[in-house]
C-alpha cells in the first residue's frame, strides 16, 4: 500500500524492531525488488525507543495485569475502554533523557554485543 500511494520518485525509509519476521528471506527478496525502500532496525533490547511498546507496557500495567476477564469479548472491551480513556485526554510525550546519555548507552550496548 505504501508503495502504491507514495510518488515513485520518493525514497521510503522504514524503522522496524529486530523481530525475526522483519528479516525473513521473503522480506529480503521483496526489498531487493523494491530498492527505494530502506529499512533501519532499532537496536536489540531498546523497546523504550518504540512508542507503541511503551503504550503496550502502560496498557498491561494499568489495565490488564491483575484484571479478571471472563471471556475474550470482556478482554477486548477492557482494552477498547482503556484506549478510549487514553485518547480522550492525550498527553504529549517529552523525552527527558539527554541525547548524549542515550548515545552512550547505545555505544555500551553495541560494545557488549560485539564482545559476545
Amino acid at each position: 500500500m505504501i508503495d502504491d500511494v507514495t510518488p515513485g520518485d520518493k525514497q521510503i525509509h522504514l524503522i522496524a524492531d529486530n523481530y525475526s519476521t522483519h528479516k525473513h528471506p521473503k522480506v529480503q527478496k521483496w526489498l531487493v525488488r523494491h530498492p527505494r525502500f530502506h529499512v533501519y532496525f532499532t537496536p536489540t533490547s531498546s523497546s523504550w525507543l518504540n512508542m507503541v511498546e511503551r503504550f503496550f507496557r502502560d496498557l498491561t500495567q494499568n489495565r490488564l495485569r491483575r484484571g479478571v476477564f471472563r471471556d475474550v469479548a470482556e478482554l477486548i472491551m477492557a482494552i477498547g475502554d482503556y484506549i478510549d480513556r487514553y485518547n480522550s485526554d492525550p498527553k504529549l510525550f517529552v523525552w527527558t533523557a539527554k541525547a548524549s546519555d542515550i548515545l552512550e548507552k547505545v555505544k555500551r550496548a553495541r560494545a557488549a554485543l560485539d564482545n559476545r
